[in-house]
């Protein structure tokens, strides 16, 4: 675990998928100011990049915002930690099913620029999609 950066926009520079915790190891995707289990300083990070989830539950969504591919499936995945577990919601990158194990992989462009409501050259278009993991991994 590494302290935690001032400023979240270096998470996607270094391509890291971060976990944010307290000093009770209670850890949330996205970050808080203060943790929302016991409203302490969520101070830590842990990178789960190279980390595998599980898939809790999933859904297609067939009416999506202008830029985003449609359809577009979206997961729940939960990530086991030494303590606790933590679980986000992403994109996945092909069908996921129930239970499945994934991992996370990072995507270029997850939204057409041209075609977003949020335009703009400061815009992050990057971010992570879950891919499933196969067997023989």
């Amino acid at each position: 675990m590494t302290e935690r950066a001032s400023s979240t926009d270096r998470d996607v520079e270094h391509h890291q998928l971060l976990a944010h915790g307290c000093q009770n190891d209670h850890f949330t995707v996205p970050g808080h100011p203060r943790c929302p289990a016991c409203g302490e300083p969520q101070e830590k990070t842990l990178d789960l990049t190279k980390k595998t989830g599980i898939v809790k539950t999933w859904t297609r969504v067939a009416a999506t915002p202008p830029g985003v591919r449609e359809p577009n499936t979206l997961a729940i995945v939960e990530f086991a930690l030494e303590v606790d577990t933590v679980s986000m919601l992403g994109g996945t990158i092909e069908q996921v099913s129930l239970g499945e194990q994934v991992r996370p992989v990072y995507i270029d462009t997850l939204r057409d620029a041209d075609e977003s409501v949020r335009q703009g050259a400061n815009q992050s278009w990057g971010g992570f999609r879950f891919e499933p993991v196969s067997p023989d991994e």
